[in-house]
């Protein structure tokens, strides 16, 4: 994070929780006095203070930090936990919807469910203590601070519905007589967060309309209006409830509500011209590599972690198995997860995106100090949205690397623009969104047919519907943002279940994968560092000669394949509250889900 978040003691009282985890005990807070909060509230300088505080919490050792984004989002139809087969430990568990309430990962008090209501509570404290003290209008620092806090409070809330469902609504700081709550339906926690965002809308700028908007790690008018959008799209669609996987039956959710609004706050942005698409899908994860914080470009709201926290790299970079010239973190660093093999065979050959997000090769072992890349195996890919040798610094802690994780970036807004323009308007309406994000992924000689000619040939609500949904998992493979969209078109076990049919045809090399060859060929470029590979694309089965060494390319087991899920996705689309809540609630709190 290169904004820096230090609170003086009185601000630590408003925004740390004191968490009692044995026995009976669960989240507690000390309460400031009124004098304290008067103070804290009435002052831009103090009040951003504890405004950053909220966001402390994102960062803890268990929380967004080790296990929130390492493992939420994961073993999708594009993508996977490189280990989901193993059974060492309960890693997998987490991913291949086997999940146990006593999960070694993440039964712990100081885990992520307690440390998203710590950043709620501290969201609480500060959005009470500036209505009640700080006159937050627009266009003032103490309006622009509740906005902020309104909005991340909305962020942790939309988080949690994602990974547990139903779960406690708390909308005020605790007191004595609601430290025990139980589980509210998510319908009240989405109503709540989007009426929230729309408050937020009227109270932050657009980006670079203040010197706080002028960084992606600070809140934004185009963020707020695509996350109430994302939010919208996620109350109105279809997830797992008790009684089967269905949409909300408030009618407020519904569809005809809630769409219509998103195509409107997607269209605000757009027509905003405040945020964009860069112009090259490289050039997009070359700046994020480089951590390029400016906003107004493609990159809408990053969770923000300090140079010493935060293991976005560590945990999903192309691997490197030990310290070399491009990292200095230790051994097997990066690529824990990576794309299922068929997603570079399902990509189009001509589209750019491809070689940037399905990875076959990792940094091998360092001689000297230096490290060439060296193939891997058929059945282990890596992301190559994120790479150490793409930063600007070397990364020297053993644990985490600081760069940041984007939240919301422009491309989305534009994919569900065309989703409800699609929808409410027809697929015409729809096509000019779609062939902004196919114009990046394909050269311009390309375009004529790859763009034009493939949308406008799209002329059905369901062909366009179809496309898009393809065309989000070209678009974000590797950024963990593919399940929640697949639930929420109820397309998550029909989806997962393609996918171990696509890679049984790849491991056979027989239907969809007829034509990709089973010998790979590499040899070095002038640098004796980069690999030139021949034999990744389909139909190219001839030896290249002299210079080349050829490789196996198929290590693609059954098992390795069945690994993908253990039960039907559809029955668990969400996490169990872990036990340690379970035991502290009071009675108050249950699984559904056969949990």
């Amino acid at each position: 994070m290169k904004i820096s978040i230090k609170l003086s003691v009185l601000l630590m009282s408003l925004a740390v929780l004191s968490c009692k985890q044995l026995g009976d005990d669960l989240l507690t807070v000390d309460s400031p006095s009124a004098s304290s909060e008067a103070v804290i509230f009435s002052n831009p300088d103090l009040a951003k203070g504890a405004v950053d505080g909220i966001k402390i919490p994102m960062a803890e050792t268990n929380s967004y930090r080790g296990r929130w984004i390492p493992f939420y989002g994961m073993n999708t139809d594009s993508e996977w936990l490189n280990s989901s087969e193993s059974t060492s430990n309960d890693n997998a568990d987490l991913v291949v919807y086997d999940p146990k309430p006593n999960n070694s990962q993440m039964n712990t008090a100081n885990n992520v469910w307690a440390q998203i209501y710590n950043g709620i509570e501290r969201a609480n404290l500060c959005i009470r203590g500036l209505r009640t003290y700080g006159n937050p209008t627009p266009g003032s620092e103490l309006g622009y601070l509740l906005g902020e806090a309104l909005t991340l409070r909305a962020v942790y809330y939309s988080d949690l519905v994602k990974g547990w469902g139903d779960v406690p609504a708390r909308f005020e700081p605790i007191n004595t007589e609601t430290v025990y709550v139980p589980k509210s339906s998510r319908d009240v926690i989405y109503k709540q967060i989007l009426a929230d965002l729309e408050e937020a809308e009227t109270l932050v700028p657009w980006p670079n309309g203040n010197a706080a908007t002028s960084s992606v790690e600070r809140i934004n008018k185009a963020f707020v209006k695509g996350l109430r959008a994302r939010v919208a799209l996620a109350a109105s669609g279809y997830s797992q409830y008790p009684d089967g996987i269905r949409r909300s039956n408030d009618p407020e959710l519904a569809p005809s509500k809630l769409y219509p609004l998103a195509l409107q706050l997607c269209r605000d942005v757009i027509n905003s011209g405040t945020a964009r698409l860069e112009t090259s899908f490289e050039g997009l994860w070359r700046k994020y590599n480089q951590e390029v914080l400016a906003a107004g470009n493609e990159s809408l709201w990053e969770i923000p972690f300090a140079p010493g926290r935060g293991r976005v790299l560590f945990t999903f970079a192309i691997n490197h198995t030990n310290n070399n010239q491009y990292q200095q973190m230790g051994n097997n660093r990066g690529g824990q997860g990576g794309p299922l093999p068929n997603v570079f065979y399902d990509f189009d050959q001509a589209d750019q995106r491809r070689n940037i997000t399905c990875i076959p090769y990792k940094w091998g072992s360092a001689v000297a100090g230096k490290a060439k890349q060296e193939l891997g195996a058929f059945n282990r890919w890596y992301f190559g949205k994120y790479r150490f040798e793409w930063m600007n610094r070397i990364v020297t802690s053993t644990n985490d690397d600081g760069v940041n994780k984007i939240y919301m970036r422009y491309a989305e807004i534009l994919l569900m623009a065309a989703e409800t323009a699609n929808e409410l308007e027809g697929p015409a309406a729809a096509a000019p969104y779609l062939k902004q994000i196919r114009n990046r992924a394909f050269a311009a000689a390309d375009r004529p047919e790859k763009v034009e000619n493939y949308v406008n040939a799209l002329t059905s609500k369901t062909a366009m519907f179809n496309a898009i949904v393809e065309e989000q998992k070209y678009e974000f493979t590797g950024e963990m943002e593919r399940k929640l969209a697949l639930i929420r078109w109820n397309l998550l076990g029909t989806k997962m279940a393609d996918a171990k049919e696509r890679m049984t045809e790849l491991k056979n090399r027989t239907g969809r994968y007829a034509n990709v060859p089973s010998t790979l060929y590499y040899k070095y470029a002038a640098d004796n560092e980069t690999l030139i590979i021949y034999g990744l694309n389909r139909g190219e089965f001839d030896n290249p000669g002299a210079g080349w060494t050829s490789v196996d390319w198929t290590s693609l087991s059954d098992s390795k394949i069945a690994a993908l899920y253990r039960n039907n996705p559809d029955t668990k689309q969400f996490w169990p509250i872990w036990q340690v809540f379970l035991d502290s609630s009071n009675g108050t709190l249950s699984n559904d889900y056969g949990y």
